[in-house]
C-alpha cells in the first residue's frame, strides 16, 4: 500500500462525505447496520485512550469544533480523549484524508497509520493519501484534547487520476514532513503543493521556488501513467537522496546523501499505473529527474543495436549548472546543438552535461560528434563511465569541427552507470572559448 502524508499550516476548505445530524446520545444502534456517515465513539476524561470509559455510544459527521466545551455530558472539557472507528464501501482509487485538530490526532486506514500527529499544537490541518483496492475499509481515529480550544474534524474524498502532470508537493523539511514535531516552528512545516510537467530539474545551489530553501527540503512526486504491456527500464538521477515506486512497488531507494548518481530500475508493467518518486537536498547542489524507456521486443524492434545515438535533444541527455549559461543552436548533429561559454576553474554554477545511453552489455567504442561552429575550446574534457572505471580525454573541439571524434573501447555493464559526461571548465583564461554539446555514439565492438 503506498501512503503520503502532507502538512499545511493553514485552515482548509474541507469538502468530504456529507452527513445528517447525530443521533441522541443514548440511541444504541448495530454498527454493522449504521449508514456510513456515523461513527462508534468512545470518549475517555484521560489523554491516554486508556481506563474506563466515560462515554460509549454513536457520532454523526466527524466534525467538532467544541471550543472550550466537553463534547458531552460526563466528559471533560480538558484532558480527554476520544476514538472513532467505522466501515466504508470504497471504489478502487487513491483517497485523501484531511484532518484539523487541537490536539493530538492519529488517522489509520485498515490498522495503516496514515496520519500521525500526536501532540499538543493549536489547529492545524493535515491531508494523508492512500490507495486502496476496491472493497470495504476499516477507519479508526484517535484524538486528544489537554487544554484550551478543542477542535476534530476529518473528512475524505477519492482524488482523480493524474493526467500529464506530476502532482508535487514541495516540504521545507528533508523528511517529507515528518520532521515537523516540536519545538520547530510552522515556517519550518510549511508545504507547497503545485503541478510539475515532468521531473527534470537541476537546481544547483538555489531554492527550487520562492518558498522554499536551497537546502535541507524535500518533494513528493506522484501521477497516473499508462503503459502498454512490457518492460520498461526507469532511469532515475538525483542529488541528495532518491526513491521510485512503480505500481506500488520500491524499485530504487538511496535515501542517502550522495554526489550526483544515477540509477535504473527495470520492470514490467502494462495499463494505469501509479508512480510516485521521492527526493531530498540536505546542502549543496541539488538535482532530480526521472526519465523511462520501453526496452522489450516491440513488432519493429531490431533487437540489440550495433550502435547506439544519443543526442542533446534525446532523454538520455542531462543538463546542468546555470540556466543561463546555455545558448543553443539549430546546426549540429540533428540539426540541433547546444553551448556554452568555459570556466577556467570549477566555481559555483558551472554547466555540465551526461549522455546516457540505453545499452545491453558489453564492449563499445566511444565517439563524440564535434560541430563545425561553437567549437572554439582546445581542452574539452570527456569523462567516459564504464564497466572498469573512468577515463578522461581530452579533445580539441576547434580542430576537429564537422566530425565524430573516438574517445576509445571500453566494456559497459547496460546500466545507468554508463554514460560520458562534459563540463565547460577547460581551464582555459574565464570565459575565452566556447564549448559544443553535441551527439555521443556508442559503437559495438
Amino acid at each position: 500500500m503506498l501512503r503520503k502524508i502532507t502538512m499545511m499550516l493553514a485552515v482548509a476548505v474541507l469538502v468530504g462525505v456529507s452527513g445528517t445530524p447525530a443521533r441522541a446520545a443514548s440511541e444504541s444502534v448495530p454498527a454493522e447496520i449504521l449508514p456510513q456517515m456515523y461513527w462508534d465513539v468512545t470518549y475517555w476524561n484521560n489523554i491516554t485512550l486508556s481506563g474506563d470509559p466515560a462515554y460509549t455510544g454513536v457520532d454523526g459527521m466527524l466534525l467538532h469544533d467544541w471550543g472550550t466545551r466537553a463534547p458531552r455530558d460526563g466528559v471533560n472539557a480538558d484532558y480527554f480523549s476520544a476514538r472513532w472507528t467505522q466501515a466504508v464501501d470504497l471504489e478502487a482509487g487513491t483517497y485523501s484524508f484531511t484532518v484539523t485538530s487541537d490536539d493530538g490526532i492519529r488517522v489509520y486506514v485498515d490498522d495503516d497509520l496514515i496520519i500521525d500527529q500526536w501532540y499538543d499544537h493549536p489547529p492545524t490541518t493535515f491531508v494523508g493519501e492512500t490507495t486502496l483496492s476496491a472493497g470495504r475499509h476499516r477507519l479508526r481515529v484517535e484524538y486528544y484534547e489537554r487544554t484550551g480550544l478543542a477542535t476534530a474534524i476529518l473528512n475524505w474524498g477519492r482524488l482523480p487520476p493524474a493526467q500529464g502532470a506530476w502532482r508535487a508537493v514541495y516540504y521545507a523539511d528533508p523528511r517529507l514532513g515528518e520532521g515537523c514535531m516540536p519545538p520547530v516552528t510552522s515556517t519550518d512545516c510549511r508545504a507547497i503543493v503545485r503541478d510539475d510537467p515532468a521531473i527534470d530539474f537541476f537546481w544547483g545551489y538555489g531554492a527550487p521556488m520562492v518558498e522554499m530553501p536551497a537546502d535541507r527540503f524535500s518533494v513528493r512526486w506522484s501521477r497516473m501513467v499508462e503503459f502498454a504491456p512490457g518492460t520498461y527500464r526507469f532511469i532515475v538521477n538525483a542529488d541528495d537522496g532518491v526513491r521510485l515506486w512503480v505500481d506500488n512497488r520500491l524499485v530504487i531507494d538511496h535515501w542517502i546523501d550522495q554526489a550526483f548518481t544515477s540509477y535504473v530500475a527495470t520492470v514490467t508493467i502494462s495499463g494505469q499505473t501509479p508512480i510516485t518518486m521521492e527526493y531530498y537536498e540536505n546542502g549543496g547542489i541539488a538535482a532530480a529527474s526521472l526519465k523511462w524507456r520501453r526496452i522489450d521486443g516491440l513488432p519493429d524492434d531490431p533487437g540489440p543495436l550495433p550502435e547506439v545515438i544519443v543526442d542533446e535533444t534525446d532523454p538520455g541527455f542531462v543538463r546542468g549548472g546555470s540556466a543561463s549559461g546555455w545558448g543553443a543552436a539549430a546546426e549540429g548533429y540533428g540539426g540541433h546543438l547546444t553551448w556554452t561559454r568555459n570556466h577556467a576553474f570549477v566555481t559555483p554554477g558551472y554547466n555540465w552535461a551526461r549522455w546516457y545511453p540505453e545499452l545491453t552489455p558489453g564492449r563499445y567504442e566511444v565517439f563524440v560528434h564535434i560541430p563545425d561552429r561553437y567549437t572554439t575550446t582546445s581542452q574539452a574534457r570527456y569523462w567516459i563511465s564504464h564497466q572498469d572505471g573512468y577515463a578522461l580525454r581530452r579533445i580539441n573541439q576547434s580542430a576537429n569541427g564537422g566530425r565524430w571524434i573516438s574517445l576509445g573501447t571500453y566494456r559497459f555493464q547496460g546500466s545507468g552507470s554508463d554514460y560520458v559526461s562534459l563540463a565547460d571548465v577547460t581551464f582555459e583564461s574565464h570565459t575565452t572559448t566556447l564549448i559544443g554539446y553535441d551527439a555521443v555514439k556508442w559503437s559495438r565492438r
